[in-house]
């Protein structure tokens, strides 16, 4: 239960049509405050003169905690806890500290320019995050409400659309939704206006098939150089994981990254990898990034069991690059109770580790033997991949 004090805090949702939108209650706490924190355009709008403090850049709140119990207020667009400040500022400040005024959000405004249900809508904010983030999401019938950067953003995300198999999106750029200067219009993503006004979101109707929800994504989705688990074992590998949501993945012998990118598909929350080669890690790095992951994948340069120092605990731990007795002998030290774990063993001195530890530790084993037709002279054969003994066990 939230008990209401006297705030010395307030966060002020402010919309294109400036102080006429603002409540009496809002209006209240810029009468009376004595340092107003907002964007150079929140400023401008309500006249905060000297009493106006731009955020600093980068961003930072120190500023504003710096006038605690002193009567502040910070500004932002629409609502604050809608990729706004108000979720940054929440880990430093008490229940009583704070009140929020908040304002029609831009996703909400969009929504009723376009007549969309927005229940139905997927909401992002792209104004500092990746396009990538995208890449997962969208697929025929999509819509999407994305606040983006400004006016040049937008025609690098249309680039992005041409560039990621969306060349056909249905696009809508909103310009300064909510004031006298409000602009709505449809833009092809190959003739994006360069006359388009912040603050400035994208609506995305997708027509093209998107990627698979299915574990198992095809192999040419990542870039390797042949150190890849294979799309068959890689679905198998994650319906051994089980991953669930606020789950962290210690993806060991990272390889192209695979694994541990499917698992944050899949709902995981994040993922600690270890990679030793460093052109391997270069090239998982890059995967992550072109499926948007990198705010949830840390990736070190590093082999385990010495590597394993300092990572965040797991709920499950997938050896993927070969392990050893004493790899295992310091997992089985290091891991909570409930941890699971799975291993793919390809070579006979793996396979003979694997048979010994699960006698000790129980689990379950399962051999994949997986052929591929190939040619041979004019005809075709079965061509078998090597073999793989997988085993899965709760710590």
């Amino acid at each position: 239960m939230r008990v209401m004090g006297n705030p010395w805090l307030t966060l002020i949702g402010l919309g294109e049509d400036g102080p006429a939108g603002l409540s009496t209650a809002s209006r209240a706490a810029l009468a009376e405050a004595e340092t107003v924190f907002g964007g150079p355009r929140h400023l401008e709008l309500i006249g905060a003169d000297g009493r106006g403090q731009p955020w600093p850049v980068p961003f930072d709140v120190a500023p504003v905690l710096a006038r605690r119990g002193r009567a502040t207020v910070v500004l932002a667009s629409g609502d604050p806890f809608w990729f706004g400040a108000g979720g940054s500022l929440m880990a430093h400040l008490l229940p009583d500290e704070w009140v929020s005024h908040p304002a029609p959000s831009t996703f909400q405004l969009a929504a009723n320019r376009l007549g969309w249900r927005l229940e139905e809508v997927l909401c992002l904010g792209l104004h500092a995050a990746p396009f990538a983030r995208l890449r997962l999401l969208l697929g025929r019938g999509v819509r999407v409400i994305c606040t983006v950067r400004d006016g040049v953003a937008v025609a690098e995300l249309a680039g992005w659309l041409l560039s990621n198999d969306h060349p056909n999106a249905r696009l809508t750029v909103l310009e300064r939704l909510g004031g006298p200067q409000e602009r709505v219009r449809p833009v092809a993503p190959t003739a994006v206006p360069q006359d388009l006004m912040a603050p400035v979101s994208v609506a995305i109707e997708a027509t093209e098939t998107g990627l698979p929800r299915a574990a198992g994504l095809p192999d040419r989705l990542f870039a390797h150089d042949g150190q890849i688990t294979k799309r068959p074992v890689r679905a198998l590998t994650l319906s051994a994981l089980a991953p669930r949501a606020g789950e962290v993945l210690w993806d060991i012998g990272a390889g192209s990254g695979s694994v541990g990118i499917e698992w944050l598909l899949a709902g995981g929350a994040r993922v600690e990898a270890l990679e030793a080669d460093p052109a391997r890690s270069t090239r998982a790095r890059g995967n992550v990034e072109a499926f948007g992951l990198a705010h949830r994948h840390r990736l070190h340069e590093a082999r385990a069991p010495d590597g394993l120092e300092g990572l965040t605990p797991p709920d499950a731990v997938f050896i993927g690059g070969g392990a050893s007795e004493a790899l295992l002998t310091r997992l089985w030290e290091v891991l909570p109770v409930g941890t699971r774990l799975v291993l793919n063993a390809v070579t006979i001195e793996t396979e003979a580790l694997v048979l010994d530890w699960s006698v000790r530790h129980g689990g379950q084993l399962l051999k994949v033997e997986l052929s591929e037709p190939a040619a041979i002279g004019r005809k075709r054969g079965w061509r078998a991949a090597l073999p793989i003994l997988q085993w899965s066990v709760t710590r």
